[in-house]
């Protein structure tokens, strides 16, 4: 897809920039940024070439593409808290909604699905909050997952901890990088530590998360904070006790966000389409080439029974050898319409000229027995071609059998060789086939075809 190729090639520089301090995206370029994203999430949806059974196996990524039109359209944003158990995402987000939204049991694994509420403080209302189940629970794995796939898709991603980064934190970190998100890394419950411990902290997740997370991207936040006992003296000089919670804390949360949104707004959400559409793009290719593989795979067991076939029944050597240069074009010229890269007559047998060459350098016994079998039905004037036609068909078989296989090599390489080239291809798939497996399968599928084969055998 041309649109996809402009996203990718563009990507890199935008993503570079986003590393250095941001800078004001001006209203023409985020109108660039939205028109290419939607564009190219356009193309996925109505790109005719996809089969609809491919389409069918990626519906809920189809769905999501849908989902982000949407999103685009209306100019909205998602934000999704991502982190351990208990470490207060929904707190966090309940704390910058300013209302109990979302659930705050003390219960590990009370989040079991994303949930999301709708941040009104920030201009329009456009930007919405998500919240995810805690990663690293006991049997939450499917949760875990859950989690993972939300802050995939969300346009920014709040990666909330409670003390310094743990390993499970830091590969989740990464994971999250790899997928090009801006993350915001929040320090939570920092009104139990003291002013002394919250700057050793910093320090060490700022060492820990250096790669990853920009260190001015790093904040604290008291989104809950626990209730203390104080004690006050009254007027008479008596001391009473009193429990209160401390304020909400989570105006460099708030800061940092805003800072976020403003300089790079709807710039977010197309970078996240674009992203999107590109992973899905390449989804689409591996399962189309897939689905092209296993019909290849079905086409070449059926031209590579028709030759051996012909090559049994025919007792005239070079007839045979007529017999199998037709096989094989018309072999590699209906692969070459499968993969939608047609090729002509000529064409083919140019192809089939450099497989063999290689092959006849890399199997030269094999053909050595392929023409010894032909000599003998010739000279016995076709007394013998029973007993030695079924195994020169599995001889031929095989043959059309590796033909096959660096054809379609070939064919699903954009007709390229590779680096290595033609004699590299054909010596992995001979290095990786198992012969005499494959020659059982082709006496099974020639006697199958040949009754009378079989029972003269």
């Amino acid at each position: 897809m041309k649109i996809l190729k402009r996203l990718q090639s563009a990507m890199p520089e935008w993503l570079s920039r986003k590393s250095e301090a941001p800078a004001r995206t001006t209203e023409a370029s985020e109108a660039d940024h939205l028109d290419l994203a939607q564009e190219s999430l356009d193309a996925l949806v109505n790109d005719k070439r996809v089969p609809p059974e491919v389409r069918e196996s990626l519906m809920q990524d189809y769905e999501e593409v849908q989902a982000m039109l949407d999103r685009l359209e209306r100019g909205h944003l998602h934000i999704a808290v991502f982190g351990r158990v208990s470490v207060g995402k929904s707190a966090l987000l309940n704390a910058l909604l300013g209302e109990q939204r979302f659930s705050t049991s003390p219960l590990h694994g009370e989040t079991t699905k994303a949930e999301r509420g709708q941040w009104q403080e920030y201009e329009d209302g456009g930007v919405f909050l998500i919240d995810t189940p805690g990663i690293n629970e006991v049997d939450g794995e499917a949760r875990e997952q859950l989690a993972r796939e939300v802050a995939g898709r969300a346009d920014l991603v709040l990666f909330v901890v409670d003390s310094d980064l743990t390993e499970t934190e830091t590969r989740a970190l990464r994971e999250i990088a790899a997928l090009h998100r801006p993350i915001i890394l929040v320090l939570n419950k920092s009104d139990r530590y003291s002013p002394a411990e919250r700057q050793t902290l910093i320090e060490s997740i700022t060492r820990h998360a250096a790669g990853i997370v920009e260190p001015h991207n790093i904040v604290l936040a008291s989104a809950d904070p626990a209730e203390r006992l104080v004690i006050r003296v009254d007027e008479s000089g008596e001391e009473q006790e009193e429990w209160q919670r401390p304020a909400t804390d989570i105006a460099a949360v708030k800061e940092r966000l805003w800072d976020i949104l403003q300089n790079e707004g709807q710039t977010l959400a197309a970078l996240n389409a674009s992203l999107f559409a590109s992973q899905l793009s390449d989804q689409v290719g591996e399962r189309i080439l897939e689905a092209r593989r296993e019909l290849g795979q079905k086409l070449i067991r059926k031209y590579c029974t028709a030759k051996g076939v012909a090559v049994a029944l025919n007792p005239v050597p070079v007839a045979d050898l007529v017999a199998a240069a037709v096989v094989d074009v018309s072999m590699i010229m209906h692969l070459s319409k499968l993969y939608a890269l047609p090729l002509t007559k000529n064409e083919a047998g140019d192809l089939i000229k450099t497989i063999g060459a290689q092959m006849a350098l890399l199997m030269g016994t094999v053909w050595a027995v392929h023409f010894i079998s032909s000599a003998l039905k010739l000279g016995s004037a076709g007394l013998t071609t029973l007993l030695t036609g079924g195994a020169q068909g599995a001889v031929a078989y095989y043959s059309t059998w590796i033909v096959g296989q660096a054809a379609e090599h070939y064919l699903a390489q954009g007709k390229s060789w590779g680096e290595g080239g033609p004699k590299l291809v054909v010596r992995e798939i001979l290095d990786n086939l198992d012969r005499d497996s494959i020659l059982r399968q082709a006496k099974a599928d020639i006697r199958a075809r040949l009754p009378s084969v079989s029972s003269a055998s």
